[in-house]
């Protein structure tokens, strides 16, 4: 299935979480949090200005990102969950 975001919004591949610390400890399920870092894999055309002109988004294909905890939707794309997000809800590219 593929996904096409609508207007300003970006689709998410989340970052895999860390199964062990450095120091070696396995770290159990109910205690990971889910990261808060991501790939892009499809961006939306932009937002419209009030002229009806497109504004292109600042994020591109392929860009790792950071984004707030609550941030986007959760979806499972051919069994792999992503997150649908707005480019505002993106807080930093990651080089």
């Amino acid at each position: 299935m593929n996904i096409r975001p609508m207007n300003d919004r970006v689709l998410v591949a989340r970052m895999e979480e860390e199964k062990k610390t450095a120091g070696g400890i396995i770290i159990p399920d109910t205690a990971k949090e889910k990261p808060l870092e991501g790939t892009i894999v499809a961006v939306g055309p932009g937002k419209r200005d009030e002229k009806g002109n497109r504004i292109p988004l600042e994020v591109k294909k392929g860009d790792r990102i950071l984004f707030s905890r609550y941030a986007g939707t959760e979806i499972k794309v051919n069994n792999e969950e992503r997150l649908f997000m707005k480019e505002e809800d993106i807080l930093g590219i990651l080089n």
